[in-house]
């Protein structure tokens, strides 16, 4: 039987959370316990009714819209009527006046160097220390070992493919940091003084084409790593000639590291599955780890124990024989749940709290820990705290956000604006009302992004009722994506956000195909975002590659001042013109669609994986989270309602690949069979987000995933 519930100032708290809170959280801190409970009563107090007003709202709007849509029946598109009728309804506002960001002292990882970010499910002990140590990556290593150079070694080690990772690497080392004279490829040696970095290239030795690049050195054991920068990212020249690589190079360089993720978002929504008080005592609790400094995870590779910590910063010797201190781990934004959810983990006057407002209130009293470190592994050096709000709708919910977060900081005896906000350009409304979301947070805003992910789910989803959305290719080249990327570079440009905040980009979502994306996404800094989304640090080192290549901030200079892009384009759903896809086509993407969401909420429901590597039809590794469920979802919720296809059609879609996902995770022992029975809670989940996805809020994916999931919890106590 579970503990009865501790009272607080009115509050009914989970005891074990209630425990965790009181003696895990809040030591260290100033916060007592008296104090954070009832200030988490007020919060509830005061912002409860209006979680719930602003939700309110969401389905308001949506059932005007839809009802707009049906009105019109077939008739041709009207954009200048779409657009009257959106702001007579107050779907679209009025742009504020011209404005510049406040945002005070921002870490200059988020202000102004370029770079990849992360993002990882925080639940994941190892998978959170993984991201915060990417910060720095062998380019050896991830070109050796990714098919980035072709399909990796399967056993052995190759010398040939060595040697041509090493030629690739002097190819970047030649473009980035050229030598006076010949290239890297040529050297017999490299050294340090007090004049700078001296190349040896035929019994000579050469300067630095610019001198000013080379930083300093830093020993450790054998290694001695020659550290240089471009662009505001650092490189190591790691030299050992008794190391297995550097012996076979004529300079004895052994590895060549790059500063890579600067950031990583620790995530506690759409790849974590959380769904009761024990779920999230494990996401706050590593987090919490992560803000003191001692997280650790102990784990089996290879046949032997290994434990992971937090990485230390790196000391570096300076020509002149001064020190330069740099951060050996990634600067650590947390991303809090969204506005919808409510969880039972405590309750007010028997009502369930909006879990977003427990999220802000436990987030930020576990990062205290960094704020108030004298020693140890820090995070921020600036005194910020980092959160990421994903999927607000509108200026409204922006503004709401911001004042939970001054109530928190109030509680929590925090200066203000101590928390800086991370904005999810993800969802219609906000993209529509972009300067208007960035102007709600404008004194504590360091971050937009597009997550074209979601931001496609919720496209679907608002235009439900408009007609049949194209399939997936012809969506990745509509006229709204096309929009939606360019203004929100353009929009946070205008608003400030250049050297105050990072403009970023969307997940890179095939975690195997590091060659493809070493082609595909340069076209994030090309186009002015200064960070984009990797899935893990070997694509962080990759795509790190690519912010030598463009130089952001000049290019952030040169787009200032562009035009917007036309809000009609934006506006304008992706509809099948005319006749539809071939059956055949339409067939195979029902197939698609289904696998891909049973292959997902398999792992999701029965064994709470939020975010995890998933075959696609095809067999191919993608990384899946809610938001690519969501898209698959509506999808089928869009075209059923629209009579593309039938029931019976996904009906039997969902049984075929059913077992094909069995067959997928055949070799998963914890794995429970969808098949032949179709009848246990991931299948239903599967069933609840197509069949219910056009009446599920907003399209989102939450609420059948979380009812499912506990299902499955209480089948196997």
């Amino acid at each position: 039987m579970p503990a009865q519930p501790i009272q607080r100032h009115g509050l009914e708290i989970d005891a074990t959370f209630a425990t965790f809170i009181e003696d895990e959280v809040l030591p260290g801190t100033g916060v007592d316990a008296d104090r954070f409970w009832s200030g988490y009563a007020g919060l509830l107090a005061d912002f409860a009714d209006e979680n719930s007003a602003l939700l309110a709202r969401r389905t308001e709007l949506q059932s005007q819209i839809d009802a707009w849509h049906k009105a019109r029946g077939n008739q041709p598109w009207d954009a200048a009527a779409y657009r009257e009728f959106l702001t007579r309804i107050g779907y679209l506002v009025p742009q504020p006046e011209p404005f510049t960001v406040e945002n005070g002292e921002v870490d200059p990882e988020i202000a102004s160097i370029a770079g990849p970010q992360l993002v990882v499910p925080v639940s994941n002990a190892r998978f959170a220390l993984n991201a915060a140590n990417a910060r720095w990556g062998s380019l050896y290593d991830a070109l050796y070992g990714s098919d980035a150079m072709g399909p990796p070694p399967s056993d052995g080690f190759d010398p040939a493919r060595r040697d041509a990772v090493v030629a690739r690497v002097a190819g970047f080392l030649d473009d980035t940091f050229p030598l006076a004279r010949g290239g890297h490829s040529d050297a017999t040696g490299y050294r340090a003084d007090q004049d700078g970095l001296h190349v040896s290239i035929d019994k000579t030795e050469v300067a630095l084409a610019n001198p000013s690049a080379f930083v300093g050195t830093r020993s450790e054991g054998q290694d001695t790593a020659f550290v240089l920068v471009h662009h505001g990212l650092h490189v190591e020249l790691v030299v050992n000639p008794k190391s297995p690589i550097g012996s076979a190079s004529a300079s004895g360089l052994s590895d060549v590291v790059l500063e890579a993720a600067l950031t990583a978002i620790e995530d506690c929504e759409d790849s974590v599955a959380a769904v009761d008080a024990e779920d999230k005592i494990v996401v706050y609790r590593n987090w919490l780890g992560l803000m003191k400094g001692d997280l650790s995870e102990t784990f089996e590779k290879g046949g032997r124990q290994m434990t992971r910590r937090l990485a230390p910063d790196r000391q570096i010797t300076r020509p002149d024989g001064s020190t330069l201190t740099l951060p050996g781990r990634a600067l650590l934004l947390v991303r809090n749940v969204g506005l919808l959810m409510t969880t039972d983990v405590i309750r007010l006057n028997g009502r369930e709290t909006p879990e977003g407002l427990l999220d802000a209130m436990v987030t930020v009293a576990c990062a205290i820990h960094d704020l108030k470190r004298d020693k140890g592994l820090g995070n921020s050096r600036a005194g910020a705290i980092y959160v990421v709000k994903p999927k607000l709708h509108g200026p409204d919910e922006a503004a709401f956000t911001d004042r939970t977060f001054a109530r928190v900081e109030q509680v929590l005896g925090l200066p203000a604006n101590t928390v800086k906000l991370g904005l999810m350009d993800e969802e219609r409304r906000t993209s529509a009302n972009l300067a208007a979301c960035i102007h709600a947070i404008r004194n504590r805003v360091v971050f937009i992004n597009t997550g074209f992910l979601d931001r496609t789910g919720d496209e679907i989803h608002t235009s439900m009722q408009a007609g049949a959305f194209v399939g997936r290719d012809g969506m990745k080249s509509s006229d709204w994506l096309d929009v939606y990327e360019q203004g929100n570079v353009l929009i946070g440009l205008a608003c400030g956000l250049r050297g105050k905040g990072q403009i970023g980009k969307g997940m890179w979502a095939k975690p195997d195909a590091m060659a493809e994306m070493l082609e595909t996404k340069i076209g994030h800094p090309r186009s002015g975002a200064n960070t984009a989304w990797v899935p893990s640090p070997t694509a962080a080192t990759l795509h790190a590659l690519h912010y030598h290549q463009v130089d952001v901030a000049a290019r952030q200079a040169d787009l200032s001042g562009s035009a917007m892009p036309d809000l009609d384009r934006l506006l304008t759903p992706a509809l099948m013109d005319g006749a539809p896809a071939g059956r055949d086509q339409i067939l195979r993407e029902v197939e698609n669609s289904c696998q891909g969401i049973l292959g997902y909420v398999v792992r999701w429901v029965d064994q709470g994986i939020g975010c995890s590597k998933v075959p696609d039809i095809n067999d191919v590794q993608l990384m899946e989270d809610r938001a690519t469920c969501r898209i698959s979802a509506q999808y089928m919720a869009n075209w059923l309602e629209q009579g593309l296809i039938s029931r019976d059609e996904v009906e039997d879609a969902l049984r075929r690949m059913a077992a094909k996902v069995d067959r997928q995770n055949a070799g998963d022992p914890a794995y429970v069979p969808m098949a032949p029975d179709f009848d246990g809670p991931a299948f239903e989940a599967a069933r609840d987000l197509i069949f219910g996805g056009a009446e599920s809020p907003s399209g989102y994916t939450e609420p059948a995933l979380h009812a499912r999931r506990k299902q499955a919890k209480a089948l196997r106590r």
